[in-house]
């Protein structure tokens, strides 16, 4: 048996139910984790309210990120054995795994066995923040040192994770926060400006550091009503990432600067890389390399027991943590 979280109906962090299950045996491609630690993801707060870009098959399991030891293996798992430590990466339907739980199956192949200078709870912290910039930024081949690059919501744990990586390719992070109780964090984790929007003028911010050029690239999780203040601080066929859509707003397009600056608009996520094993694999290897080297760091802002689940994913929706929210097990 196992506790396991789970919720029957859509709604709050008050669904949220921790439950006993059987865990049954490894099938042939899967791999049973006794779990140590859980990295939490908006993306899980969307699927629980059922605002995902995928449909909940309800009553559902959720997470994506979880740490601990190889407790058993499937006939054809080769690359990780029983008593591994691991940490999964995000490459699977919410509606076929979930991670939150004391003991859980994974697909073999979103199962990486960690380094020993990773933590349990660092390794919960490393997937989802530094892949998703990875994929958009070094794996596109599209970013180049000394592009400036606009990161908002860059005290989320991705935000985070864009800024070192985007430094440690030589591009310019640019963070936008919207107040200023986090600039000193985020200056600390590479941000080479701080640009705080609800004091300063982003679009007048952003052509002075660029001496009237306007950013490159721009990593964007949120959408909504300050989206027309985006493409307007971009240069002339930049780029601009979508990968989340946080806010609940709609988003206005505004055509005559995507029309006079040519700026690409592009969708991303990253399941691309991976559910790729090579792409994955080559990923893995960077993120660790930049780990091993000091240049990327996972961070952790707060610390839930698995028994406060619910408050955890309250915190969750604050948007007031730095870094990734981890819980215990």
């Amino acid at each position: 048996m196992s506790r396991v979280v789970t919720f029957s109906e859509y709604g709050g962090p008050e669904v949220l139910e921790i439950r006993d299950i059987d865990v049954p045996q490894p099938g042939p491609a899967e791999v049973r984790i006794r779990v140590k630690a859980i990295g939490l993801n908006r993306a899980e707060s969307m699927w629980r309210s059922g605002n995902y870009v995928e449909p909940v098959r309800l009553p559902a399991r959720l997470g994506y990120e979880s740490a601990g030891e190889v407790e058993a293996v499937g006939a054809e798992v080769l690359h990780v054995e029983v008593g591994d430590s691991v940490s999964t990466v995000p490459s699977f339907s919410l509606n076929d795994y979930g991670m939150y739980g004391e003991l859980v199956l994974a697909p073999a192949h979103a199962v990486v066995r960690h380094e020993s200078f990773v933590s349990f709870e660092a390794a919960t912290a490393i997937w989802n923040p530094f892949i998703t910039p990875y994929g958009a930024f070094v794996e596109s081949g599209l970013l180049r040192a000394g592009d400036t690059v606009l990161i908002p919501a860059a005290s989320s744990s991705v935000g985070i994770g864009a800024i070192q990586l985007a430094k440690m390719v030589g591009a310019v992070p640019i963070a936008l926060t919207r107040t200023s109780a986090k600039r000193g964090r985020l200056l600390e984790e590479g941000a080479a400006h701080v640009i705080v929007t609800d004091e300063q003028d982003l679009v007048a911010e952003v052509s002075r550091i660029t001496e009237g050029k306007g950013a490159k690239f721009a990593f964007e999780p949120v959408g909504g009503s300050n989206f027309p203040k985006l493409v307007s601080a971009m240069a002339e066929e930049g780029t601009i990432f979508v990968y989340g859509a946080l806010s609940e707003e709609t988003t206005p397009l505004p055509m005559l600067d995507v029309l006079a600056k040519r700026i690409v608009i592009r969708g991303y996520n990253l399941f691309a890389t991976t559910t790729n094993p090579v792409r994955q694999k080559a990923a893995v290897d960077f993120i660790f390399d930049g780990i091993r080297k000091g240049a990327l760091k996972p961070v952790i802002g707060k610390r839930f027991t698995f028994e406060q689940i619910q408050d955890a994913h309250r915190e969750l929706e604050k948007n007031q943590h730095f870094g990734r929210i981890v819980v215990s097990v």
